[in-house]
């Protein structure tokens, strides 16, 4: 960071990576929609508290997810299970392409089988999972993140993995 950076520089192009994050813990749209903004009107209350010449992408990520754990589909709350599936889904329109039907298909039942995978891990091992493979954080980035040593950070994206790859077997040995 630069001296004299402000928060909409700094906060601003985070904007998707905190609001992909968000839909994998929260698993709903509309709560990651509200944790986003509660994120950032978190961020910017406590700005003045930020040390400049530290990784404001890291602080800020360790907001969002404090702000997860501290809501009601954080960790102590019970998952429900929506009745029908969202009509409205933008995956499930295909572009005009070279893929035929059926390659289409593939390509989106594997998706969700990553997905589903994905949404089975505790959230220790899925929030460790999602910074380092889909933010591409850092170790080092991760454990400041969640407030956790490094050995930990690599440990659980390793155990992690592990029961992503379980999952994803599992799931092709009853299909």
């Amino acid at each position: 960071m630069q001296e004299g950076e402000s928060f909409a520089e700094l906060a601003l192009p985070l904007f998707d990576s905190l609001y992909n994050f968000a839909c994998w813990l929260a698993q709903d749209r509309v709560e990651a929609e509200d944790l986003v903004q509660e994120t950032y009107a978190k961020a910017l209350g406590g700005f003045r508290s930020f040390e400049p010449g530290t990784n404001f992408r890291a602080w800020i990520f360790r907001i969002l997810r404090n702000t997860f754990l501290n809501s009601r589909t954080g960790l102590a709350a019970t998952r429900t299970v929506a009745l029908e599936e969202d009509e409205g889904n933008e995956a499930a329109f295909a572009r005009v392409t070279e893929e035929t039907p059926e390659s289409i298909l593939l390509k989106q039942m594997n998706q969700g089988a990553v997905r589903d995978a994905i949404e089975k891990l505790p959230i220790p091992f899925r929030e460790v999972l999602l910074l380092a493979d889909m933010e591409e954080m850092a170790y080092r980035e991760i454990a400041e993140t969640l407030g956790i040593p490094a050995g930990t950070v690599m440990s659980r994206l390793a155990r992690a993995r592990k029961l992503l790859r379980e999952n994803l077997r599992e799931k092709v040995v009853r299909t």
